[in-house]
């Protein structure tokens, strides 16, 4: 059976050539309201009602279990149709309601810091998971987001195919219609990946995780890197700001003595220096995966910050929101 809710208009349309041409518009605007049961599209014909739940799936994942911060941040773990389950979290910023999503069940990338690559990757979700992540929030949670950060389980890029049926569903202007000037995509670092998506040109937000300034730091810390480097990583990200005029964001988490040295600030000022990146630091959340990892001592996080906005690229610290739910940077593990 199809899923509905990953399907266009015009791709609605092909299933149901006997309808009138409207018809999939209204399917579609429904679709795209979050609904839970087909009898909830009431000014369609009963019979095509009963023909959609005959031959469709409407993509409603459950809310298996929901967390509330004292800094009001909700994390969500989902069961999905299948069993698997993964979460995500919605924060509350001065710019609004920020969802983090999850784009895979599990993950293979093998972070040391991160708990969500425990147990390597599962399955990727289908766009409609993703999207049914968007329209599920308002329904157990009251509040709408209205910004999306696809950060959550999972490394995005690799789901390419999905990820982008969901920036093209999510932006759709007969559905939720979100602008993707509010949507960040974050990636370990994939470079055939980065290559695909700048061809795309879409006005979104690339987000990569850096980590290091320094091949040998970055493939401790990341495995990934040991299938390129940082110097190819860094000039493919280049290419994408030329070919999207987009400037890139890094992700940068400080690590005790790790990569929050002042002779990894500098490494990492002088490899940026002249490009319009945005430095983004974030502050280590324990996992448990590796017992050794500890969070940066904070004169360290201020001296990093302040040698590396010397060479010239905005630097700013990530809030961190969430952690007494497991539900800050790196702690997202699909419920274990």
């Amino acid at each position: 059976m199809t899923e509905l809710l990953a399907l266009t208009p015009e791709e609605l349309q092909a299933l149901l050539p006997d309808q009138p041409a409207y018809r999939a518009g209204q399917v579609f605007r429904w679709l795209h309201k979050g609904i839970t049961a087909f009898d909830q599209m009431s000014d369609l014909p009963a019979a095509l009602r009963q023909r959609l739940g005959e031959t469709g799936l409407l993509t409603v994942p459950e809310a298996a279990r929901v967390q509330t911060a004292r800094d009001g941040t909700v994390k969500i773990l989902w069961r999905l149709s299948d069993g698997q389950r993964v979460e995500s979290v919605l924060m509350r910023h001065h710019h609004g309601e920020s969802l983090c999503l999850s784009t895979q069940a599990g993950c293979r990338q093998g972070c040391l810091f991160c708990a969500s690559t425990v147990g390597g990757l599962v399955r990727n979700l289908t766009a409609a998971e993703m999207l049914a992540q968007v329209q599920s929030m308002p329904r157990e949670t009251g509040r709408t987001p209205d910004h999306l950060v696809l950060m959550g389980i999972g490394e995005p890029l690799d789901n390419f195919n999905e990820v982008v049926r969901f920036l093209t569903l999510v932006s759709h202007p007969q559905g939720l219609g979100l602008s993707l000037r509010r949507v960040s995509l974050s990636t370990c670092g994939l470079i055939d990946g980065i290559r695909r998506l700048a061809a795309l040109d879409l006005p979104l937000t690339l987000s990569v995780s850096l980590h290091a300034p320094d091949d040998e730091t970055r493939s401790r810390l990341m495995p990934v890197n040991r299938s390129g480097d940082v110097e190819r990583l860094l000039a493919v990200c280049r290419d994408y700001f030329r070919a999207t005029g987009r400037r890139v964001s890094y992700e940068y988490l400080l690590l005790d003595e790790i990569n929050d040295t002042p002779d990894k600030a500098r490494a990492l000022g002088r490899l940026l220096r002249g490009a319009p990146a945005h430095v983004n630091l974030i502050l280590y959340n324990q996992t448990g995966r590796d017992p050794g990892l500890r969070p940066s001592k904070p004169e360290a996080v201020r001296a990093f910050r302040d040698i590396v906005s010397a060479y010239g690229p905005v630097v700013t610290l990530r809030r961190s929101l969430g952690g007494e739910i497991d539900a800050a940077c790196g702690q997202l593990r699909g419920g274990n």
